[in-house]
């Protein structure tokens, strides 16, 4: 899959977005090593806390469909710029997959790769 497919399956899945209170839609796309791709959206609640992030949605979806290897991830939002993850999110992915690609979209529509290590340097770890 290329990045660009993938950022279009993050596109649909943000057409799901519940962000009533932050009118800030976030959609995700997460490449399995295996092949298999799934997606998630943000799902925003009164109590802020009980939120959840698009790129943790994919990320739980996946594992609690005994996925635990992850090549790429592509988020997007109604932004229009380039959607990082938050620091939770992060840590999810790292406890996962610490060579995770996150693909983000430019403005202009094409796709920009970050290397997980290179945004999250120094992150919890059984290690």
């Amino acid at each position: 899959m290329t990045d660009k497919e993938l950022l279009e399956k993050a596109e649909e899945a943000m057409r799901y977005a519940y962000a009533p209170y932050s009118d800030f839609k976030v959609g995700a796309a997460l490449l399995c090593t295996d092949g298999e791709v799934f997606t998630g959206c943000n799902v925003e609640n009164s109590s802020y806390g009980a939120s959840n992030c698009a790129e943790r949605t994919a990320i739980f979806k996946a594992v609690s469909e005994g996925k635990r290897s992850f090549d790429s991830i592509a988020i997007v939002s109604s932004g229009g710029d380039e959607t990082f993850p938050c620091g939770i999110c992060r840590q999810v992915m790292g406890e996962f997959s610490p060579d995770i690609r996150i693909i983000t979209r430019k403005k202009d529509g094409s796709p920009s790769v970050w290397l997980f290590k290179d945004i999250m340097p120094k992150f919890f770890s059984l290690e």
